[in-house]
């Protein structure tokens, strides 16, 4: 029943990141000419140069405001990643000593447990 909830939530978050990688990219874009905008702003000298680096900056911004649901799919991927962690976890096994087990096929459960693990 875990796995099944595990299967169940990483397909959701898969819809969503695919959905969505159109505006993860445009986001990633606009950032990093944002960045360089900004760079530019702070090295200009002249104040001309300083208003078209802060209205090239404001367009960005609106590019990046208007690409803000990227953030979910953003968001799906982190869950998408978890997911995948959680699904290949290994459980520990434990086992009663064999001297305090009157079980006798302790050792057979040892054995598979180390042939599952293997393989």
């Amino acid at each position: 029943m875990k796995k099944f909830g595990l299967f169940i939530l990483g397909g959701i978050a898969a819809i969503i990141l695919i959905a969505n990688v159109g505006p993860i990219a445009m986001f990633a874009i606009s950032i990093a000419i944002l960045y360089y905008a900004f760079k530019g702003f702070m090295k200009a000298d002249t104040s001309s140069s300083k208003v078209g680096w802060a209205i090239l900056g404001l367009i960005l911004f609106s590019i990046t405001v208007s690409n803000v649901p990227a953030l979910a799919g953003i968001m799906a991927a982190v869950v998408l990643y978890f997911v995948y962690k959680k699904w290949n976890e290994e459980k520990e096994i434990t086992f009663e000593d064999k001297a305090e087990s009157k079980d006798p096929f302790v050792n057979f459960e040892k054995e598979w447990a180390q042939l599952k693990r293997n393989f």
